[in-house]
């Protein structure tokens, strides 16, 4: 996570301060409500260790009703443009189906491009903002093929 904050304060022209995030919002990511995903580095090493170097990361949390919300994605540069962004995007999809929400909202930065055309290439639609992260200049929201009838 340091290594994501640390990269948008590099990108964001106002820099960026994710102040006491990392505890005020952990437990929104626990089971049953919401999941958090790790990607770490392929090979054997990181078969066998668990301290293997992380590559990415992800949560989806409940947000309201049968919505959920994807937070904290990132993709290590060096990593970047071999798909690994995009099937994160879809495990986390995934995630947020299980625990029953039908739709999927999240933010993000507009210096963040690859982002954007990510999201946009992976059907989410431009929405009204629908938070007060200062960070946040673009909105999106994508309905989840699959996701079972809602119990919420």
């Amino acid at each position: 996570m340091s290594a994501y904050f640390d990269e948008l304060a590099e990108r964001f022209p106002e820099g960026f301060d994710p102040g006491d995030t990392l505890v005020a919002d952990a437990h929104t990511f626990d089971h049953p409500h919401g999941a958090f995903v790790v990607a770490r580095e392929p090979g054997e090493r990181a078969a066998v260790e668990r301290d293997a170097v992380a590559i990415g990361c992800g949560g989806v949390h409940h947000l309201e009703g049968d919505c959920g919300e994807i937070k904290r994605m990132w993709i290590a540069p060096d990593w970047r443009g071999m798909g690994l962004g995009r099937s994160l995007l879809a495990e986390l999809e995934a995630h947020g189906a299980r625990l029953g929400y039908r739709t999927i909202r999240l933010d993000t930065n507009s210096v963040l491009t690859e982002a954007i055309h990510m999201y946009e290439s992976a059907g989410y639609s431009s929405i009204e903002q629908y938070n007060d992260n200062p960070f946040a200049k673009r909105w999106f929201e994508k309905v989840l093929q699959g996701a079972p009838p809602s119990s919420r």
